[in-house]
């Protein structure tokens, strides 16, 4: 247990938990009974220095299992994820971390942001006028990758499209296949 939270922003918490249970993650995939004693202390010493008042030995018990469960799930996850996009686990994991880490920097930025605004200071705009806002400036800096998922994705989609096509006409091509017609009812 310790004091330190009292300074720290609940995304700061949620931050460092989220890293533990990709810590968990990794410790289970490497198979290294090392590395899982490293994650199991690593829990403990998150874990209680994230709460108020110490915890019964029940309660810490429930909640080292509950991120241990986590990390599970993560690692399971991690692992499905890519198979199916044939990256290594490894790389999956760090992506995770990397967006958890990601994602408290956000809130950071929107905290002092909103804290700024709160105090009255004026917003900031950079030399052309345009809004110097961090959140705005990472909106134009993520465009670019959004839009090479959403081209990705829409490659992948036609590809889909086009395979479903073509089994559709060798379908049709098949030696007993039904050639004729069927009659609309506009054709009757």
């Amino acid at each position: 247990m310790s004091d330190e939270h009292a300074s720290t922003r609940p995304e700061e918490d949620a931050a460092r938990l989220g890293l533990v249970v990709v810590g968990e993650a990794a410790a289970l995939h490497s198979g290294d009974e090392s590395a899982l004693d490293a994650s199991e202390e690593n829990i403990r010493e998150t874990v209680d220095g994230l709460v108020d008042e110490p915890l019964t030995p029940r309660q810490e018990e429930v909640v080292q299992r509950l991120a241990s469960a986590g990390g599970t799930l993560t690692a399971g996850l991690s692992g499905a994820l890519a198979a199916q996009t044939g990256r290594s686990v490894d790389d999956v994991l760090e992506g995770a971390a990397r967006s958890i880490v990601w994602q408290e920097r956000m809130a950071a930025d929107r905290d002092r942001h909103d804290a700024e605004l709160a105090e009255g200071l004026p917003e900031q705009h950079d030399a052309d006028g345009h809004d110097a806002d961090p959140r705005s400036a990472r909106q134009h800096e993520r465009e670019p990758e959004q839009r090479r998922v959403s081209d990705d994705q829409r490659q992948r989609s036609g590809e889909d499209t086009r395979r479903d096509t073509e089994d559709t006409a060798d379908e049709r091509r098949r030696p007993g296949s039904d050639d004729r017609r069927h009659p609309r009812s506009d054709d009757r």
